[in-house]
């Protein structure tokens, strides 16, 4: 039986470049980019992940690379790929001073007033992101993606509206970009390709972690380069092995096992120089 005939198959053009083996990677925005994160990081891929926390909108997503360009410049400087999810156009705004803050600390509601971006400021903000990213290393590649996450406090047409106006924003970056920037379809998996609930946790809301790594699996498939592949290939066994939980960890057998598996990661990442400057 031919499986395709019962799902749509989300084609997903070649992107401009691909993701090489151990090179470092930026993921920064919704919950979203934290799976997306936590998969790179597993297959070994130095990767930083939200590190001022999630971002859910493009204004929080601008202030992350800012505080980045500020404290952490060389990380940047040295960061070949940056992921960038987009999960709401929702913003919350500090009445006292006027800002869009990016984590409201579980102040009051009434501190603060909900707006929405349109199309052109998410896209401002987008574009600020990237620009700043460039400055720091001119051969950055941008990967934006949005989130399949659905915002039931929003109502689902508001949700779908939100994920419309980022969805709009990302295509006018990409029209007007000069440099390598890929949209990869995230968002269109989950609606469409996988569009069951049986991909949805028990919230029916946020993917399952078999829909994520379908996900992943796809963005592999696209972005990374065949020695990619063959080093998330290579690490597999040596992370199995790493995250092993034995019923006896005193015994002699488990202890060489272990030393085993640390050999083989000093091996790997000698390797594919892992841990140099």
């Amino acid at each position: 039986m031919n499986t395709e005939l019962f799902r749509t198959v989300v084609d997903i053009e070649p992107a401009a470049f691909q993701i090489q083996a151990a090179e470092r990677i930026l993921c920064v925005g919704s919950c979203f980019a934290d799976e997306i994160g936590r998969r790179l990081r597993d297959d070994h891929f130095p990767t930083i992940v939200n590190p001022f926390g999630v971002m859910y909108n493009p204004a929080s997503i601008l202030h992350t690379i800012e505080k980045l360009k500020s404290d952490k410049a060389e990380e940047l400087r040295s960061t070949s790929t940056v992921i960038l999810t987009l999960g709401t156009n929702h913003v919350y705004i500090e009445k006292a001073t006027g800002e869009i803050v990016d984590n409201c600390q579980k102040r009051p509601q009434q501190l603060f007033e909900e707006q929405c971006l349109s199309v052109d400021e998410c896209a401002d903000y987008l574009n600020r992101s990237i620009k700043l990213l460039r400055e720091m290393n001119p051969q950055v590649r941008i990967i934006l993606t949005v989130s399949p996450i659905r915002y039931r406090k929003y109502g689902y047409h508001g949700s779908q509206l939100s994920k419309a106006t980022l969805l709009l924003a990302v295509e006018e970056c990409i029209s007007k970009a000069t440099l390598p920037t890929f949209y990869f379809p995230a968002y269109e998996l989950l609606n469409d390709e996988l569009r069951d609930y049986r991909f949805y946790s028990e919230d029916m809301l946020h993917p399952s972690e078999q829909a994520v790594d379908f996900i992943y699996r796809r963005f592999q498939e696209v972005l990374f380069s065949e020695e990619a592949k063959q080093f998330a290939e290579e690490w597999r066994p040596i992370r199995e092995a790493l995250a092993h939980r034995p019923f006896h960890p005193e015994s002699a057998e488990y202890q060489a096992f272990i030393a085993k598996a640390n050999q083989q990661q000093q091996s790997f990442e000698a390797k594919w120089k892992l841990n140099q400057p």
